[in-house]
């Protein structure tokens, strides 16, 4: 179908600012695990002993002060000193705390690992977000949007597109995609992917959509403009949209 678009801006809009790297949360509980586990590595029963009973009396001591009531971090070196104490306790005489061997060290090492990679992953489909952003932004001014075939991930790129409008909902972008679902264009050319945009899409926008594609089959020679209607249609009465498009599907297939 022949897809008329609106007309080219004038005024280029500004590209967002690139996406900053995040930054590790600060967990004091963590930091006092850390250094304990440090200051214990190589000490026997007798020595983590002594330093458990320094950290008793330490915390007596906070407890008089208010602002350190609730120290978060004075909390947890306690409770790794008592940990670390239990742990020798239930050894082998004469063992000697070892952090590479601690079944609890390692385990936290590993969750802490997986967490930085979740970050790192994060942040590289942020970047992907914003970058495609920034090229579909550059295509609407161009007035090609609708020549650009859509792929894995628009649905998180309409999105950003929005946010960056203020949470304005921008017509030629849900309209492109509209489109683009009908006529199963780009990766919406796997079922799989159609039937993603469900969680992943406005119910308007889906709306539109599919009774885009009854009327194509209805009038497979009808271009944009004559369904323009459908937008409107869509946005202003989605649940009698949709309704239309359950209509003419039934009607379709009482007919085959």
């Amino acid at each position: 179908m022949t897809t008329p678009w609106p007309p080219r801006r004038t005024v280029r809009r500004p590209l967002a600012p690139r996406v900053a790297t995040p930054r590790e949360p600060v967990d004091p509980a963590r930091i006092g695990r850390r250094v304990v586990r440090r200051r214990a590595k190589g000490m026997d029963a007798s020595a983590v002993a002594a330093a458990l009973d320094d950290a008793r009396s330490d915390a007596r001591q906070d407890a008089r002060h208010e602002h350190l009531a609730d120290d978060e971090r004075g909390r947890a070196e306690l409770a790794e000193w008592e940990r670390i104490g239990q742990l020798l306790a239930d050894a082998a005489p004469d063992t000697v705390y070892e952090p590479g061997v601690d079944v609890v060290v390692q385990e936290e090492l590993a969750a802490e690992a997986a967490a930085a990679a979740a970050r790192e992953a994060g942040l590289r489909e942020a970047q992907r977000i914003a970058a495609r952003a920034d090229e579909l932004q550059a295509l609407r001014e161009l007035g090609t949007l609708e020549q650009t075939e859509p792929r894995a991930g628009d649905e998180a790129v309409r999105d950003e597109l929005t946010r960056r409008a203020g949470w304005y909902v921008q017509a030629d972008v849900d309209t492109w995609l509209s489109h683009a679902l009908a006529a199963h264009r780009g990766h919406y050319a796997d079922p799989a992917a159609r039937a993603a945009t469900a969680g992943l899409l406005p119910a308007q926008l889906l709306t539109h959509a599919a009774l885009l594609t009854e009327l194509a089959r209805l009038a497979p020679d009808a271009d944009t403009g004559q369904l323009a209607f459908t937008a409107r249609l869509a946005t202003a009465a989605p649940e009698a949209a949709g309704d239309l498009a359950a209509f003419l599907t039934r009607a379709r297939s009482g007919r085959s």
